[in-house]
């Protein structure tokens, strides 16, 4: 049984690993803002608090064996060009924070979501894409994402970055796959399976000290 810890347990890829890991068997701790509106099963302890103080960090993270964060950089909406509500560097920051705390504590095991194109995935994407996230507001989520990418990697934790395609809440097209270097990802990822990723990841220890693509394939 793994004790563990769940940064942004409150979003919508969050929920359902907080639910998945429940169902594991695992015992489950969630640093979110607002204990009252989040949808987690009875086991799950909710820890009021923010990954941006780091004292509300020691609190959760005490007794724990790994970490899991789905923290996001948002925007008031979907809308490529909503206006963002994260503070600029807020997954950067908040995984600093977490790191530090890994360390006084023994933590060793950190999983992150992240997303295609970040670090040195950005080369990969063709030129019309990445000039669409440079005039968009999702330009401040791809900073804060290449930012992550580096603080992350240079760190001495077994750390694994999820780099999934575009999210979503639709049934799956196929089933999982993850691959790093050439790999031609699909569209999408449903929601409920990169959480069943990022659980898969700390319960067998793969992926560790990389960062592969994870795609829904086409059934």
């Amino acid at each position: 049984m793994t004790d563990l810890l769940v940064l942004g347990g409150s979003g919508r890829t969050g929920t359902h690993v907080l639910a998945q890991a429940a169902n594991r068997g695992y015992r489950v701790r969630a640093l979110v803002r607002n204990p009252d509106t989040v949808q987690a099963p009875p086991s799950v302890e909710l820890i009021q608090g923010t990954p941006l103080d780091i004292d509300d960090l020691r609190r959760a993270a005490q007794g724990t064996q790994a970490v899991i964060s789905v923290l996001s950089n948002a925007r008031a909406s979907d809308n490529p060009w909503a206006k963002p509500t994260s503070p600029p560097m807020f997954m950067t920051d908040a995984a600093r924070n977490t790191l530090t705390v890994m360390g006084e504590l023994g933590i060793r095991r950190i999983v992150l979501a992240s997303t295609q194109g970040a670090g040195d995935d950005w080369n990969r994407l063709n030129p019309v894409v990445k000039a669409f996230i440079k005039l968009s507001n999702i330009n401040a989520g791809f900073a804060d994402h290449h930012a992550l990418d580096q603080l992350v990697r240079a760190s001495s934790t077994d750390w694994t970055l999820a780099r999934a395609v575009a999210l979503s809440d639709k049934p799956a097209l196929g089933p999982l796959r993850a691959a790093t270097g050439n790999a031609k990802p699909g569209p999408r990822v449903n929601r409920a399976d990169l959480a069943g990723f990022l659980l898969d990841a700390v319960e067998q220890g793969s992926w560790i000290r990389q960062a592969p693509l994870v795609w829904n394939a086409r059934a």
